[in-house]
């Protein structure tokens, strides 16, 4: 298989973060009103963890973290081969003490997303994907099984995941857009495009004006894999990679069957 010794890599760097997470979350002091921009020595030790661990692993790649720690003191944060992580994604899900949290880690290869790993330590959950080898499922309770994405072909029996609201009686507008028959909240990029994979829910929207690599390459892949679909807002193609790691045209990641519709919808709102 492709990327065998990648996914490999991958899947071990993030199996020892989360068990670092883990450590520290059973002793974490719970913060409810904990701030979106929060960040916690938990993400710099686990950051280290993984960073260090790839080092050792593929001395010649690029790294693109969230946090700045040593690991990434004088290696380049661009290159053919990059690797893309996120510690923690989903911060505010560890410090509110909700499990709503994961580790992210994916790896590209000349612009393409080749391999995708999305760990949730707190529900002992993992998610994986390589570049046409299929998205995959292995949790703590069973055996690896493949994953496949929702049938739903209808907006209004569709399933939409996103953020908590801060109201949470109040419609955000991409719901008001879509009008899905059922909104699921969490923390984590990274837990929502792995329940689109998974065939949990079927969408999943974000309007961010910007963000980063690091919110979203590993589980783009996974959706990808899983036969859904992701794209910008207005349906453009995300790239990884670039200068700033920036995205700034949003994130609709749906089954598929469902995107040409979400699309439009949105539109009329962003218009």
């Amino acid at each position: 298989m492709a990327y065998e010794r990648e996914l490999e890599a991958a899947l071990q760097a993030a199996q020892q973060a989360g068990q670092i997470i883990l450590d520290a979350y059973q002793r974490f002091q719970a913060i409810p009103d904990a701030p979106i921009d929060i960040s916690t020595e938990a993400d710099r030790q686990a950051q280290e963890v993984i960073l260090n661990y790839l080092k050792e692993m593929f001395p010649g790649d690029a790294l693109c973290a969230e946090e700045q720690t040593p690991a990434l003191t004088d290696v380049p944060n661009v290159g053919s081969r990059l690797w893309i992580v996120d510690p923690i994604d989903g911060t505010r899900g560890f410090a509110r003490k909700n499990g709503e949290f994961s580790v992210m880690v994916a790896f590209v290869d000349a612009g393409q997303i080749a391999v995708g790993v999305v760990r949730e330590p707190a529900k002992r959950r993992c998610t994986y994907a390589v570049w046409g080898g299929g998205c995959w499922r292995h949790d703590d309770s069973g055996e690896p099984a493949a994953c496949r994405v929702s049938a739903t072909k209808e907006l209004a029996a569709a399933v939409m995941v996103q953020s908590h609201s801060l109201h949470p009686h109040v419609p955000s507008p991409m719901v008001q857009a879509i009008h899905p028959a059922r909104v699921v909240e969490t923390y984590s990029a990274g837990i929502k495009l792995a329940l689109v994979a998974r065939g949990e829910v079927d969408l999943y929207v974000n309007d961010y004006v910007q963000f980063h690599d690091w919110d979203i390459a590993a589980g783009h892949l996974l959706v990808t894999e899983a036969g859904g679909v992701v794209t910008g807002l207005h349906g453009e193609e995300l790239r990884y990679g670039l200068p700033g790691a920036w995205q700034r045209f949003g994130l609709l990641a749906s089954n598929g069957h469902i995107h040409t519709q979400a699309l439009q919808r949105l539109n009329n709102v962003l218009l």
